[in-house]
């Protein structure tokens, strides 16, 4: 089958493709079970960011999933770098992509089949990001909304390894887009703190100092490591701790940290709107940090699409 016209390519167990064409048996058992990993970072203005941190994150993942990355990290870099560089002239205008390396533990060997590859099958590709989708987030602010799913607790399977497994997440963020379709879910944890959402971890600001949930209890998220860092930059201090409703509730500020928003602003969590509205000051200056760091300006960049 011929790639179409003006198509994306990936690369997929040691070819690069037409995106139509890198297609898994339906016995992987990433589409049977969610048991594969993967991770993402974005461009900015073409410009993938920290890929060598995304990778080495990858690789503890895979790590502790027991899984095979079929190739050293530099190679898994350089192939990541090839596929945007073969995809850039797809890129519009003011538009990045998302990148990604996706692996599963490979296909299912059942008697009687006749497949082509076992192995780990492993797809690296990237796709643009959905900015006009989420542009009203940095106008108004992210609406977050706590739903009755609580996270999955580290004792039954660690957060922090970044799985195909997304279904806990899912079903909260489902719960909420009933309620509010654009509301943003942060799930609780069985302790009823603050945990996390699909992609992204919650920053909470009272009296000047910025507030995390604990590592142990989230995926340790490249901006979220990010925005820490810019804090102590700044001299703002920042610690991670139990944070429940009760401190969400009397929060200054909040903001939402994730590969494709960077720092987003929070308005309000569960209708408790924030008492310096979606941009506090603490909140305002690590997005102007951030935008320093990448040489994009990825508020404007959002709002460019409203």
């Amino acid at each position: 089958m011929d790639g179409r016209a003006n198509e994306r390519t990936v690369w997929m167990n040691g070819e690069f493709m037409p995106e139509s064409q890198a297609v898994v048996p339906f016995r992987d058992r990433s589409f049977l079970y969610g048991d594969g990993a993967f991770d993402l970072t974005r461009t900015f203005q073409g410009r993938i960011f920290k890929l060598d941190e995304h990778i080495e994150r990858l690789y503890r993942s895979l790590k502790a999933l027991h899984m095979d990355a079929t190739m050293p990290p530099e190679r898994m870099a350089e192939i990541t770098r090839e596929v945007v560089d073969r995809n850039r002239h797809l890129l519009g205008e003011n538009d990045d992509y998302w990148v990604g390396q996706r692996l599963s533990r490979g296909v299912l060997k059942v008697e009687g089949d006749n497949w082509d590859h076992y192995g780990p099958n492993v797809i690296i590709e990237c796709s643009p990001m959905p900015m006009a989708e989420r542009a009203h987030m940095y106008r108004d602010g992210i609406q977050v909304v706590t739903p009755s799913v609580r996270r999955i607790p580290p004792e039954c399977l660690t957060p922090r390894a970044k799985t195909h497994n997304y279904l806990n997440l899912i079903m909260g963020d489902l719960e909420v887009k009933a309620q509010n379709p654009k509301g943003w879910a942060i799930l609780l944890d069985m302790a009823g703190n603050l945990n996390e959402g699909l992609g992204s971890n919650i920053f909470l600001v009272k009296d000047g100092v910025i507030r995390t949930p604990r590592e142990k209890f989230v995926l340790p998220g490249v901006s979220r490591a990010t925005a820490m860092e810019l804090a102590a930059d700044l001299g703002v201090e920042c610690v991670e701790d139990d944070l429940d409703l009760y401190d969400a509730y009397n929060a200054d500020e909040a903001f939402i940290t994730s590969t494709s928003l960077c720092i987003c602003p929070v308005a309000s969590i569960n209708g408790a709107a924030m008492p310096h509205g979606a941009y506090g000051p603490v909140t305002k200056r690590l997005i102007d940090a951030y935008v320093e760091l990448v040489g994009c300006d990825f508020v404007q960049q959002y709002l460019d699409r409203l």
